[in-house]
């Protein structure tokens, strides 16, 4: 469904890394492991069409995912660093623009959503005067919204409670189960993941 294809890429004259392939099928979660540097959001970035290569290709149902990239984000969630919010509209409005785009009004699925990431209360608070952790649960809570196949995450857990990390291991879990591909970076374990977590780890240039 999901493949890499013999990935290189160069950063200010450092290979990061060169000649990685994988494949990802519905069902599974894999997380990519590394020390800082390594390469793991420039990977990411890639993988989710925001960036190039510098050889090789990402393919969606066996084509390049640059030659459908419309069809490609139609079935993506890409959550990076930033949290990818408008600061003037508040959490409510953000997440009913992220549903909204893709299911029409869900008001109900929407303060569920906040819920879950412990924002109930703050709904109607602007975004740019939410802490940062709370702007990145409510960037997390679209995952909770999401119908999207393929979620690929850059360190989720980031700023995320003890209560916050399990309600995002059953979602993960939920999401697998019913035949979604996760493809994520983290510093933590994920605790509470029943089924096998496959690692793909960076070195300096080549797939460990």
């Amino acid at each position: 469904m999901f493949a890499a294809l013999n990935l290189s890429c160069v950063r200010d004259e450092r290979t990061l890394f060169s000649g990685l392939s994988f494949t990802i099928e519905p069902g599974e979660i894999v997380q990519i492991a590394g020390h800082n540097g390594a390469g793991k959001t420039s990977l990411l970035r890639i993988l989710a069409g925001l960036a190039s290569p510098d050889e090789g290709e990402v393919t969606w149902l066996g084509l390049n995912i640059r030659r459908q990239r419309e069809l490609f984000h139609q079935w993506l969630l890409f959550l990076g660093h930033q949290p990818g919010i408008k600061s003037v509209l508040t959490a409510y409005e953000n997440l009913a623009f992220y549903y909204g785009v893709r299911n029409g009004d869900g008001a109900q699925a929407i303060y569920q959503a906040l819920e879950q990431v412990g924002l109930l209360g703050y709904e109607d608070v602007a975004v740019a005067q939410l802490s940062a952790g709370q702007q990145r649960r409510v960037a997390l809570a679209r995952l909770w919204l999401s119908d999207a196949p393929l979620w690929i995450l850059d360190e989720p857990l980031t700023a995320i409670d003890k209560d916050g990390v399990a309600a995002l291991m059953a979602l993960f879990e939920h999401h697998a189960q019913r035949g979604g591909m996760l493809l994520l970076t983290t510093h933590q374990d994920l605790p509470g993941i029943t089924r096998e977590v496959r690692k793909i780890r960076l070195t300096s240039a080549e797939l460990a």
